[in-house]
């Protein structure tokens, strides 16, 4: 397997770091409830997250991947209603996935800079990396509503290594996506990505990434520090 010498780590959040679906699932069932709506199962949510939250609704209202295809917005009132369940729900059932505290903890001992990358709003990703215990990994984190663009924009990446002072190319990058992979190659970073989140439907085995790899501990096993 690949083993590569960088500067920094920097992490996607759903479906890498920690296993948010749960709380997704039971916001989205709310906001159907709310438009008078039946519930959708739970696997289908883990094939709609990954393009942020208006992107989720959309998809979640038409159950179909492809209605986040195009630019149109999401409704208003099905937006609200989202995010009023979500607050609520937000941390609830959300678990760590395994080997995430021993992979970050093996990083931070290696002295590389770690960043969080996520399409979740700030709102939300604040206090769930408080709530989890992962918020002292990070000294950059970037939501998907702080800057215009998101993934699988590479903008959040490049902003990222700007702040941690490091190069793109220094820079790996670990999701479990085709948006983080997408992401991370247009900006130039090596990719390891994780087979057990949400690819939207799809295989990461499919994508020529750098690695899969099984856990963050597995990936940890495989970084070096470079030294500038």
């Amino acid at each position: 397997m690949t083993t590569v010498d960088v500067r920094a780590v920097l992490f996607d959040l759903d479906g890498t770091l920690l296993d948010t679906v749960p709380d997704l699932h039971a916001a989205v069932c709310s906001m159907l409830a709310d438009l008078g709506r039946p519930a959708l199962p739970e696997e289908a949510i883990r094939c709609y997250v990954g393009r942020g939250i208006a992107n989720l609704v959309k998809r979640s209202l038409a159950d179909s991947l492809h209605a986040a295809e195009d630019d149109s917005p999401a409704p208003a009132e099905a937006l609200a209603s989202f995010r009023r369940h979500y607050a609520r729900e937000n941390g609830r059932r959300t678990q760590l996935f395994p080997g995430v505290i021993e992979g970050l903890q093996a990083i931070r001992g290696m002295g590389l800079q770690m960043a969080v990358i996520t399409n979740k709003a700030e709102t939300f990703t604040r206090p769930l990396l408080e709530m989890t215990g992962l918020a002292e990994y990070f000294s950059v984190v970037v939501s998907g509503d702080n800057l215009p663009r998101h993934k699988p924009d590479p903008m959040a990446l490049v902003w990222a290594c700007g702040r941690l002072n490091v190069s793109p190319t220094d820079a790996l990058f670990i999701g479990d996506s085709v948006n983080d992979f997408l992401a991370a190659r247009a900006a130039c970073c090596p990719v390891f990505l994780l087979p057990y989140g949400y690819n939207e439907g799809r295989d990461v085995q499919e994508l020529a990434c750098d690695a899969i790899v099984p856990t963050i501990e597995s990936a940890a096993k495989h970084i070096r520090f470079r030294a500038s």
